[in-house]
């Protein structure tokens, strides 16, 4: 009986641990999803790189815009989200880096 003890705690202990984990997972995806706007960068589960065009709560649905071309996916195939506001933040707070230019005579060579 005693021997049977320490590994039932141990499956219990990493059920609970996978299910917390799934749980994080799970509320950032949705948080992720609910932030999605008109104008967001997206990337969807297949690799598609598009910009959000409509998103459609009642239908579950997504217009992105493919350089110029509209295709509509379901919310659950976007993997990854990245908003215009926050990239423009982060643009305008990263410096530039200086531009190192050749010398004349390595141009020569």
């Amino acid at each position: 009986m005693q021997n049977l003890i320490l590994p039932l705690i141990l499956v219990v202990v990493m059920v609970f641990w996978m299910q917390r984990t799934q749980k994080k997972q799970a509320a950032k995806q949705a948080q992720m999803k609910n932030e999605m706007k008109k104008g967001s960068d997206v990337v969807t589960i297949g690799g598609l790189h598009a910009k959000v065009d409509r998103v459609n709560e009642e239908a579950k649905t997504v217009d992105l815009d493919c350089e110029g071309v509209i295709l509509t996916f379901e919310l659950t195939a976007i993997r990854s989200v990245k908003n215009a506001e926050t990239e423009k933040s982060a643009v305008e707070a990263k410096p530039e880096e200086p531009k190192v230019e050749e010398s004349d005579e390595k141009k020569e060579d």
